[in-house]
């Protein structure tokens, strides 16, 4: 009975009415960033959330949160407590996987040395040092490469082939990369060097010769598995090589203790949580939470992460640090780091990464504002224009992938940014919004004899091209994209899943929503709105044009909040206005833990002034 009426107390949070579709949430049509807010629930998701909210005794917001991504009734409880157990699937469902667990369990049985080669970001990261941990704990050893990202680029070349063979390799797993790789799975042929591949990015029809390619992103694979990142692959790969080596001399590898970089990998490469990566993540932030890594461990003190780790610090705090090695720095810090069991290692190498995370951050910031200015000239030019595409000789190539995600989060549409070099190639890196598979509109530009090479997944590519080329990439992206992206912006509104007040944002109610998690691609982050709550304070904080803000309500009780990079974005330009008025305010909730305690946060993501 208590547990009952503390739910039934939650209930009275909800301070507003909820909007049937398609009238607009609190009948904001048009928002501070031009957006609509939509209540997430139509009619028939309301009544599931009210069942969902009886039959399972969980507070309504929960339920809300549930039924606005298809959760049923019946299927509410499983959804709450994802279980690895249940959502793994034989990792024999995937093309190539027999052929590739043969060879590896041949190469462990043997003490071959295994060649490893990784890609430089945090998946790759991931993948490789999940690969190189199970090689360990069999006793084998292996050679680890991650290549620079400006003299070798991305995927295995001939150089690194012949280099591993040199060193002993008698097999080489690609990890996050090699789907593509034929001329350099070709060099490993003619040198009798073995190559497993073990990916995730889009496939072309005709693939590299090599031993086994394992990818559910084949086209000829049927697993239904192509929602998980190369760090997911792997570990299925690991699980496959533990059965197939159980009675041998070597120790069982602990698979539970890998699930934090399954997860790390997963959110900081933005693959859809949804199913099986649901309870990677699930699982691997508890793994990740016992603080057992010394690698993440170090991280995590460098960037005084405090309480429980949560996909936000995943995606924000410590997956930007281990990609910063890859892109302005030495490559292979990040599985380095994520390998190393000494605690003074593990610490210098942290450090290094954060020192390294704030050298990007100052050379994105400039780039975003030059690639910001270009956008708005190409727009100004072509205000349809489906994809953006900018590009500088002043540019790092390990920042373009930063600045597009900026372009795209500003602009609403897909990005390209591209850092030319003197000779008149140019690496690229792109990233799309929802509804947009920008990894088969690559594949198909290189297909098509426009780039030099690329490939990439639906939110993310990368691509070299010549500059003469880089007119007809354009036109042929805007005939690719343009329908997807007009579908896209026609339904950017904000979803909104519960309305509160100040008084309704505790702690308590956090927890429980976090409950219906992890949230990220493929499972947006709820969003609430605090409706009719008077603006009292807006201040600028920190160096990248966050803001600071205070939302009061009628009865007194307070919230603050943060508005992230919003100072020179309309977001920023309406909190200004707006300060000491009546509002509605949209966003994302979290704890707050600085100097101990639990507050609840506003994230802030937009406002609109009621409608008189």
């Amino acid at each position: 009975m208590e547990r009952a009426a503390v739910f039934a107390k939650q209930r009275h949070v909800l301070a507003c009415d909820m909007p049937d579709s398609p009238r607009p949430f609190l009948n904001v049509a048009s928002s501070a960033t031009g957006r609509l807010w939509r209540d997430r629930l139509d009619d028939a998701a309301r009544e599931r959330a009210t069942a969902i909210a009886q039959q399972h005794a969980i507070p309504d917001i929960v339920a809300r949160v549930l039924a606005a991504r298809g959760v049923g009734v019946a299927e509410a409880a499983a959804f709450l407590e994802p279980k690895l157990r249940d959502l793994m699937p034989d990792p024999s469902t995937l093309t190539d996987m027999d052929a590739a667990v043969d060879r590896i369990a041949r190469a462990i049985r043997s003490r071959e040395t295994v060649g490893i080669f990784g890609d430089y970001d945090v998946d790759g990261a991931c993948s490789a040092a999940l690969m190189a941990s199970f090689l360990a704990s069999c006793g084998v050893a292996y050679r680890l490469h991650i290549p620079d990202r400006i003299t070798e680029g991305y995927g295995p070349t001939n150089e690194a082939i012949r280099a591993m063979r040199e060193a002993g390799a008698s097999l080489l797993v690609t990890v996050d990369c090699g789907t593509a790789s034929h001329e350099a799975f070709a060099e490993a042929r003619a040198i009798d060097l073995d190559v497993i591949a073990i990916d995730h990015h889009q496939a072309p029809v005709a693939l590299p010769d090599a031993v086994a390619i394992v990818n559910p992103n084949r086209q000829d694979d049927l697993s239904g598995l192509g929602h998980l990142c190369a760090a997911g692959v792997v570990f299925m790969t690991l699980v496959a090589l533990n059965r197939a080596l159980r009675g041998s001399p070597a120790r069982p590898f602990d698979l539970i203790a890998a699930l934090d970089l399954v997860a790390l990998a997963t959110v900081a490469d933005v693959v859809p949580l949804i199913g099986l990566n649901r309870a990677f993540v699930r699982q691997g932030l508890a793994v990740m939470a016992r603080r057992e890594r010394a690698g993440l461990r170090a991280l995590a003190d460098v960037t005084r992460l405090d309480g429980p780790p949560q996909p936000y610090h995943l995606g924000f705090l410590l997956g930007p640090r281990i990609n910063a090695g890859g892109r302005i720095g030495d490559a292979a810090l990040g599985a380095r780091l994520l390998l190393c069991e000494d605690d003074l290692e593990a610490g210098r190498i942290a450090v290094k990464l954060d020192e390294l995370n704030r050298e990007r951050q100052a050379i994105e910031t400039q780039a975003v504002l030059d690639g910001a200015a270009q956008a708005e000239k190409q727009l100004a030019d072509n205000p349809d224009s489906p994809v953006l595409i900018v590009g500088s000789e002043d540019w790092h190539p390990g920042v373009v992938g930063l600045v597009a995600a900026r372009l795209k989060e500003r602009f609403r549409r897909p990005a390209f940014a591209v850092s030319w070099r003197a000779e008149g190639l140019g690496a690229g890196s792109g990233r799309s919004v929802p509804g947009v598979d920008l990894g088969r509109a690559v594949r198909a530009s290189v297909e098509a004899g426009l780039l030099v090479k690329g490939g990439g997944h639906a939110m993310a590519a990368g691509v070299t091209i010549e500059r003469d080329r880089l007119t007809a990439f354009a036109a042929a992206l805007e005939t690719e994209l343009r329908d997807g992206v007009a579908r896209s912006r026609a339904d950017d509104a904000i979803g909104i899943d519960a309305a509160l007040t100040a008084s309704g944002a505790r702690p308590a109610l956090v927890h429980d929503v976090a409950r219906a998690g992890p949230f990220g691609s493929g499972a947006p982050e709820p969003v609430v709105a605090f409706p009719h709550h008077t603006l009292t304070e807006v201040a600028p904080v920190g160096q990248n044009g966050h803001l600071r803000l205070r939302l009061k309500a009628g009865d007194g009780a307070t919230i603050g909040g943060v508005a992230f990079r919003a100072a020179d974005q309309p977001l920023g330009q309406a909190l200004t206005a707006l300060r000491g008025e009546a509002v509605h305010a949209a966003g994302a909730l979290s704890i707050d833990r600085w100097g101990g305690g639990e507050r609840v946060e506003l994230r802030l993501i937009d406002v609109a002034r009621p409608r008189r």
